[in-house]
């Protein structure tokens, strides 16, 4: 019998463990043809005793260790690490263990750490004349946790995280005791087996008729069955649905699908005809849904209006997420890529302006980026927004940018913005004709050089504008900037129309005429106000109004303006008299009148 014996604490981590001493064994090179073997696969032949380990890893899938029996004090024990227990590794590095991992150990502490790397104290060398040759089962997860945690990559690990044979545990004791007679000598004592209690078969319940389903081939029931046995598995029953019994060595296969791809492999996937994708049953059908079509148009007009499309983070500094409106405890990650990337991003413009700045960096200050995708309110589903952003940088305006003979182009500001996000909004099918726009956005915007875009008092479609000074502060970024979001899920759906054919182009064959008004109104009265009022004045004959002047001076008096818009009117049905235009420019401003408070110039 062995007199090294095994104690297993902590059997819910190692279901089995095997154990054998050699004694009087001559530790020196491996055979040649072994270590032609090591060496065309990447590994480097050391001796003989950690060359067999590392033949039989590779060969047979069955990790071993060799511990140095002349310096195991007592007895092994398998067991949890201690808090802050210390083991020196064969890679010269020492670890800290926690009691989440697994290890084996002696009188004298830890000598190695469980399924992933042994002890340097008892690792064999020239000098080794006894050894003990151990193979165990390790719990995965575990092995994975522990691997994760100490930052270890080794071969044995890899096995164990992804199960190994149970019913080869014992017969890679033997493996290994016979290379080791074989190439060292000496002589072994009976196996030292504590824990295992044998393998217990997984039972999976396969449909016959799913290798068709899946698959599309007709494969006889009677041949795939063969294939699953000639592989190992053990079929039971009959019918259309049989037991399968999965192998000891095929951790892998968990359920019928895994069984269909067995006997796939087998009778060849080259036999799977190619098939046509089936036609839709309408020409007309619908693929893709709304968000899909809004995101790839808004993608489309801002790409037009000179934009770059930018594919930023999802995951932003805190620092950053807080400028914005973010930093809440339930959007920061568990396990960032980076310590700068802990949070994810409740607006798309944090990145973008970096962006922005990276280019500038580079000598690149004119830039105009974009990016329609996702942001995040919270961690729920329906806390995730749809966004297109876009931000302009130095003189990156809509007709270029830089020098230029005919003058140098001004730096972008918040009326760049808006014409973006107004553009942004049609191509999503918003009614940009009803639209708000109120004075004033998010904190992030400057106060006095911004917007808010709504469609009624509630409903809010985006923001624009120029950027606060102390955002940009925060963000480490400088130069002109502005830039806008527009909330692509928040534009209401359209309404369903009878047929998807247009409308007949009626073009009127009467000449269109323009005049021009100039209102004295409040300067608390909005521009986009009087626009609407002498709109609705007559929806049919006026076609669109233009704000071309803003005058303020003593001669209006105090606390009064002059706003001077050109109506579009188009004739449909007549030639238009002077009665009728009289009449006309009458309506216009009585609804400005009524709506505005505003009186016409004179």
């Amino acid at each position: 019998m062995c007199p090294v014996k095994v104690t297993i604490e902590a059997p819910e981590l190692c279901p089995g463990f095997a154990l054998r001493l050699v004694k009087g064994v001559k530790n020196g090179p491996s055979p040649k043809w072994l270590q032609q073997r090591l060496i065309a696969i990447g590994l480097r032949p050391i001796s003989a005793l950690v060359d067999i380990t590392n033949y039989v890893t590779f060969d047979r899938g069955r990790p071993l260790h060799v511990f140095d029996a002349s310096k195991v004090a007592g007895n092994l024990v398998v067991r949890r690490a201690r808090d802050g227990e210390k083991v020196q590794a064969l890679d010269g590095r020492e670890y800290t263990l926690t009691p989440e991992m697994c290890v084996i150990a002696d009188d004298n502490g830890v000598e190695s750490i469980a399924g992933i790397m042994g002890g340097e104290h008892s690792g064999c060398d020239e000098n080794t004349s006894d050894v003990l040759i151990e193979s165990a089962l390790w719990d995965p997860i575990t092995t994975a946790r522990t691997g994760r945690t100490l930052g270890i990559i080794t071969d044995a690990r890899y096995r164990f995280e992804r199960g190994v044979d149970p019913e080869f545990m014992v017969p890679g004791v033997e493996l290994a005791t016979k290379l080791v007679l074989d190439f060292c000598g000496g002589t072994p004592t009976e196996m030292e087996v504590v824990g295992y209690a044998g393998y217990q078969p997984k039972i999976v319940s396969f449909p016959l008729s799913e290798v068709k389903r899946l698959t599309g081939i007709e494969v006889p029931s009677a041949g795939s069955l063969d294939i699953l046995s000639r592989l190992g598995f053990k079929p039971e029953g009959s019918g259309d649905v049989v037991n399968v019994a999965v192998p000891s060595w095929r951790p892998d296969v968990d359920g019928k699908a895994d069984l269909v791809e067995e006997v796939m492999r087998i009778h060849g996937v080259d036999n799977i005809a190619p098939q046509p994708l089936g036609a839709h049953d309408a020409v007309n059908a619908r693929i893709l849904t709304t968000l899909q079509v809004r995101t790839r148009t808004a993608k489309r007009a801002l790409a037009v209006r000179g934009m770059m499309e930018a594919v930023t983070w999802s995951f932003i500094p805190a620092k950053h997420a807080e400028l914005f409106g973010g930093g809440q405890t339930a959007l920061k990650l568990a396990n960032p890529i980076a310590a700068d990337m802990s949070d994810m991003r409740p607006s798309l413009l944090p990145g973008l302006i970096a962006a922005a700045q990276r280019n500038a960096d580079k000598g690149i200050g004119d830039v105009a980026l974009f990016e329609v995708s996702g942001t995040y309110e919270g961690d729920g589903a329906d806390q995730q927004r749809r966004v297109a952003a876009g931000v302009r940088r130095g003189t990156a305006k809509l007709d270029g940018s830089g020098r230029n003979w005919a003058g140098n182009s001004g730096p972008v500001g918040v009326f760049d913005s808006k014409a973006d996000a107004i553009a942004a909004l049609e191509a999503c099918g918003a009614p940009v004709d009803r639209l708000q726009i109120e004075a004033g956005g998010p904190a992030w915007y400057h106060p006095g050089r911004s917007g808010t875009i709504k469609l009624g008092p509630k409903t809010v479609l985006g923001t624009f504008g120029e950027f606060h000074p102390k955002t940009l502060e925060g963000l480490d970024v400088s130069g002109p900037l502005c830039g806008f979001e527009v909330f692509v899920d928040a534009v209401p759906e359209p309404k369903a129309k009878p047929t998807k054919t247009k409308p007949k182009l009626e073009l009127s064959p009467f000449q269109a005429v323009k005049r021009d008004f100039a209102f004295v109104v409040d300067k608390t009265v909005e521009a986009g106000t009087l626009v609407r009022a002498a709109l609705a004045a007559d929806k049919k004959l006026i076609t669109a109004v233009s704000v071309f002047d803003i005058f303020e001076g003593a001669s209006l008096g105090e606390g009064k303006k002059s706003v001077a818009i050109e109506v579009s009117i188009q004739p449909v049905e007549k030639t238009l008299t002077d009665e009728d235009f009289e009449a006309l420019a009458k309506r216009i401003v009585e609804n400005v009148g009524k709506q505005t408070g505003g009186v016409l110039r004179t």
